[in-house]
């Protein structure tokens, strides 16, 4: 039982240190101060994602091809790489504006973020030799916190750094994010 736990929860742990996924968490980190709300999103989308890989297997693969999900997932990733570059005029001395709702930027990113993802498919992996409950235990405490950790660290970021030299760099990041998801295609 033990195993069951820790095995998913020490490998994710590693897969996800320093993954695009949590590079995604902390430049939306940088775009909020509710920071519960976006820790919630999050958290509910790495809940149904890993809980379906977990559950139902490689459905969501095997229903949409991964290269779809990737073009889709680059896609989203450019997007609000200029979202956030675009917003930077017209903000000369005065504050920038903060996420709409960081509940939902945190779920739709994390959510396109983990699908296809290796953790995702190493979870599935581990479902069919542990028990799904355990694993799913292990996995989401992981992911959890490091998510938390990466939130937070986003909020340290931001009280020592010029905001619009952040939202710079995020904005470059998420255009760099959603070509390396094009490119992917090419060398997976």
């Amino acid at each position: 039982m033990i195993q069951d736990i820790l095995i998913p929860f020490f490998l994710v742990g590693l897969a996800e240190f320093g993954d695009k996924t949590q590079l995604s968490i902390l430049v939306l980190s940088t775009k909020t101060g509710k920071y519960v709300h976006l820790i919630a999103g999050i958290l509910l989308s790495f809940i149904i994602v890993d809980g379906l890989a977990i559950f139902f297997g490689n459905l969501v693969t095997n229903f949409l091809p991964v290269d779809y999900i990737t073009i889709l997932a680059g896609s989203i990733f450019i997007i609000f790489g200029a979202l956030t570059l675009y917003h930077l005029n017209g903000y000369e001395n005065e504050e920038l504006p903060e996420l709409k709702s960081p509940f939902l930027s945190g779920f739709t990113l994390i959510l396109l973020s983990e699908l296809g993802d290796k953790s995702l498919i190493a979870v599935t992996l581990f479902a069919t030799k542990y028990e799904p409950f355990y694993v799913f235990a292990g996995t989401i405490t992981a992911l959890m916190i490091l998510s938390v950790l990466t939130v937070y660290s986003g909020k340290v970021i931001m009280s020592r750094i010029n905001s619009k030299i952040v939202q710079k760099f995020a904005g470059s990041l998420f255009f760099i994010l959603g070509i390396w998801f094009y490119l992917s295609l090419f060398f997976n």
